[in-house]
């Protein structure tokens, strides 16, 4: 049976009570402030160190796939940018970077709002205009402006849950309007024809989070998945301008081989794609203090997803997007 349909945003993250108001719901939460949610001493004195943000931004075209984040975990920053050539099949541009003890990185506490990196290796800006979001990145092996439309966008997923502490959110948007170049090892790259997707998280985490995630999207179709600290809060499909829920799904693939095909389907039965590899990103970072083992995939889906109210079959080819399998202690 299809799931019922989202629930328009609320405007705050807690209730009256200061309680969290978990669920999936349609369109940005206005207030995101965890301030008055009721705490233990002990649980006041980690809040700063646990209280995480990013910003993420994606650019898929048939040719190449860009990806850069702004992330914000309290006690230090980090960022990164790369540029994927799927004509090459090859990263003609992977640049990241961390900030401790001096901390570099800033996200606001608005969906899609203003965030920014800063450092002499790599600098990034999300600032939001009027109607759109104005992001440029600066480092020696990739340069980007880019205007991406937040105007009239489809529907927003809004989510609330538990997470593995005491409660995250979330907001994922995709097929938005972009426009603007990247310049790449002597090559200009039009941003026209590109899809754009923005991924916004804000919560209390806890010391250690994991996850698998599977992102995707085109005009009139796409998806975000994820399976572990937000359970299935943030599973969704995005089908002609409509937002639908979907239940928990699975990632079956080979940790020792991510080059291999990935297979990934939802406990409903509505999602059934194969995921087939063109190149990874890869980072294993053991420090005294923090820890980050990750890999990101970028390839494309194959596949079937069912409409969830007619149970239309619509067949997935090409779709370009990502997978990550994420463990962080930070």
């Amino acid at each position: 049976m299809p799931l019922p349909d989202l629930p328009a945003a609320p405007d705050a993250l807690l209730d009256e009570q200061g309680q969290p108001r978990f669920g999936r719901y349609q369109g940005q939460i206005g207030q995101l402030d965890w301030q008055r949610m009721p705490l233990s001493r002990w649980q006041r004195i980690l809040r700063p160190l646990r209280h995480k943000r990013w910003q993420y931004l994606a650019l898929t075209h048939p040719d190449y796939i860009i990806g850069l984040a702004v992330v914000d975990v309290g006690w230090t920053g980090a960022a990164f940018a790369y540029l994927f050539d799927r004509r090459a099949g090859r990263l003609l541009a992977d640049v990241s970077a961390e900030s401790f003890p001096r901390h570099q990185a800033h996200v606001s506490d608005h969906a899609f709002g203003a965030a920014r990196y800063d450092s002499p290796k790599l600098r990034i800006c999300f600032g939001r205009q009027d109607g759109y979001l104005a992001v440029t990145v600066t480092s020696a092996q990739l340069q980007l402006a880019a205007h991406i439309s937040v105007s009239q966008q489809t529907p927003v997923l809004a989510a609330i849950a538990p997470g593995d502490w005491l409660a995250h959110s979330t907001h994922k948007s995709g097929a938005l309007e972009v426009s603007g170049f990247a310049d790449c090892q002597g090559q200009r790259f039009s941003l026209d024809g590109a899809i754009a997707s923005l991924d916004y998280s804000n919560g209390l985490l806890a010391r250690q989070t994991a996850w698998r995630w599977a992102s995707a999207h085109r005009a009139g179709l796409g998806f975000n998945l994820q399976q572990g600290y937000m359970g299935d809060g943030e599973n969704a499909l995005w089908m002609d301008r409509q937002l639908f829920p979907l239940a928990g799904v699975t990632f079956d693939y080979d940790p020792a081989q991510p080059l291999r095909p990935w297979q990934i389907h939802s406990d409903d039965g509505l999602l059934a794609l194969q995921f087939t590899p063109e190149g990874l990103r890869s980072k294993n970072q053991n420090l005294l203090i923090a820890s980050s083992r990750y890999i990101q995939v970028i390839g494309r889906f194959d596949g079937h997803i069912s409409h969830p109210v007619s149970q239309a079959v619509h067949v997935v080819q090409n779709l370009a997007g990502v997978t990550e399998d994420h463990f962080a202690r930070w």
